[in-house]
């Protein structure tokens, strides 16, 4: 059996017709994500009150960026200044967050959205598989 959804203005109207026929006052339904109270007055079909309680949206989770090839794990360009950035830090989806190197060649890695960048999971010159887990971003909901 599949959860209604009492944010569905059907459903809500289905809710308020089958009330009204049935001849009831008022229903109130609450759950841990919200609450849905439907309030009827008046004779046959009169003002119908609804009220939607809409779930507080809940904190962004931190997402993990897996490398994406095997290689060696560079935080910064390998003929940049190493200058140290603190974490946490604004990025956006323009942003390079280090390289990989396979031989020679650098695989620039991006966030992919703006965000916040949280923690980094990889040591700097690190082998890594692919997979391997390397930045911690929180991006906005």
């Amino acid at each position: 059996m599949s959860a209604i959804d009492f944010s569905d203005p059907a459903t809500i109207a289905f809710l308020t017709d089958a009330l009204t026929a049935a001849g009831v006052d008022g229903l109130e339904i609450s759950r841990p994500g919200g609450q849905l109270r439907i309030v009827i007055s008046g004779e046959g079909g009169a003002p119908i009150g609804v009220q939607v309680a809409t779930p507080r949206a809940p904190e962004p989770a931190p997402v993990i960026l897996q490398a994406p090839l095997a290689g060696y794990f560079c935080a910064e360009h390998p003929a940049a200044a190493v200058t140290p950035q603190t974490l946490p830090r604004s990025v956006s989806d323009a942003d390079i967050l280090g390289f990989i190197r396979v031989g020679h060649l650098l695989l620039p890695l991006r966030a992919g959205r703006s965000g916040v960048l949280i923690r980094l999971l990889a040591e700097p010159g690190a082998l890594i598989g692919f997979g391997d887990p390397l930045f911690e971003i929180e991006f906005p909901s």
